[in-house]
């Protein structure tokens, strides 16, 4: 599997995560089932699941949506070799992991729970990360810029 198709399915499997916090942050479902942290529901309705008045599940769910769309672009055959899918990947996650860093220290040492679909997804937005850092590496290697 190349780097740009693990991406897609990894954007794609972040946002069925965020879909299910965002059901379970709207009432949709109920409670949300978290097997071994027991933290799901207490983390999904503090104000920390909330960020400028909208769920931070419909961000994630936005952030996974526009990823998973630039990926999917940057595997077809005219796009293959261009770079702006890389750097708008790596841009778009670089910021979310900086979100999540935030979110992952309010749950720790504000809220003292741990949601364990966030930590799902805040393991699928780094493999995205580091994956997007590794295709912009390549692209430097690969496509030299001229002096």
């Amino acid at each position: 599997m190349n780097r740009r198709r693990a991406i897609t399915v990894l954007a794609l499997l972040g946002a069925l995560d965020a879909v299910y916090l965002l059901l379970g942050k709207l009432g949709a479902i109920g409670a949300l089932e978290c097997s071994f942290s027991h933290g799901c529901d207490m983390v999904n309705a503090s104000s920390y699941s909330q960020f400028l008045g909208f769920p931070v599940a419909a961000i994630g769910l936005a952030g996974y949506l526009a990823i998973f769309v630039i990926a999917l672009i940057g595997q077809q055959p005219p796009r293959v070799g261009e770079r702006w899918p890389d750097k708008l990947v790596a841009l778009l996650s670089g910021i979310a992991v900086v979100f999540t860093l935030y979110l992952t220290y309010a749950e720790i040492f504000i809220l003292g729970a741990i949601c364990q679909w966030c930590v799902v997804s805040q393991v699928i937005i780094l493999v995205i990360f580091v994956l997007a850092l590794l295709g912009l590496k390549k692209t430097n290697i690969e496509h030299p810029t001229s002096m």
